[in-house]
């Protein structure tokens, strides 16, 4: 009977474990590097503290979910960085179809650390160039619960060299709404001058998610729990 409780205990514990819960995009190819594709011109997007520059794009909480939002993994470059150059994050988490008019759930001001560097931003014709490292940058953040629906994450960055932050596209290069808000205004779709295109930014959510268990798992619960109330009617009935 102990094994059967112990089992019981640990489905339930597993119905919820850390994960990543959505991942933006790409931030390297193959090869560890995130390539100026075709006729864009943008090597990387303005989203420095100190200029009141800012970057957002969107996510969704599928539709019976819950997330607890733990952390946050950002991705940027400072040319000419041989080392971890960032210092912190400004950002936030707003629920709703616009960025600039819905309801802020959760912001802060958060250091970041050093996940390791992940590749270079580089043109075509220079692939070799490593002006650019590109930094995961991890913030954990005060846990916040999201109830399924429309996001926006908003993010800027701190760091100590005079070039930067900047912030790279998804290596993919597709399009998306990724937006930017310079000089503390409003945010703007990011479009490339050189293709005309839009763009989407590498990010990850990180935390835990609340899933409702499959029929066999919930069958299983309950059948355990069902022992449970059997043996305790067992002990009692001696």
């Amino acid at each position: 009977m102990k094994k059967t409780v112990f089992t019981v205990l640990a489905l339930a514990a597993g119905l919820s474990q850390a994960a990543i819960l959505h991942d933006n995009g790409p931030v390297v190819n193959a090869s560890n590097l995130s390539v100026l594709a075709g006729s864009a011109t943008t090597l990387g997007w303005g989203e420095q503290v100190a200029s009141g520059n800012r970057m957002a794009d969107d996510f969704t909480v599928a539709n019976g979910s819950a997330w607890n939002v733990s952390s946050v993994s950002f991705f940027a470059y400072q040319t000419g960085a041989t080392s971890f150059t960032f210092t912190n994050a400004v950002w936030s988490i707003v629920a709703g179809n616009d960025v600039n008019t819905g309801s802020v759930v959760a912001s802060g001001t958060t250091s970041v650390g050093n996940g390791g560097q992940v590749g270079y931003r580089v043109t075509a014709s220079t692939l070799t160039n490593t002006l650019r490292p590109i930094y995961q940058l991890e913030a954990d953040i005060p846990d916040v619960t999201l109830a399924s629906g429309h996001y926006w994450l908003t993010w800027s960055i701190g760091g100590t060299l005079a070039s930067g932050p900047w912030q790279p596209p998804t290596a993919d290069a597709r399009t998306g709404n990724a937006m930017q808000a310079t000089a503390g205004g409003a945010f703007a779709t990011v479009i490339d001058s050189g293709s005309n295109l839009s763009a989407e930014m590498p990010f990850l959510i990180n935390g835990t998610v609340a899933a409702v268990p499959e029929p066999e798992t919930y069958a299983m619960l309950l059948g355990g729990l069902g022992l449970i109330g059997l043996a305790r009617r067992r002990v009692r009935s001696k």
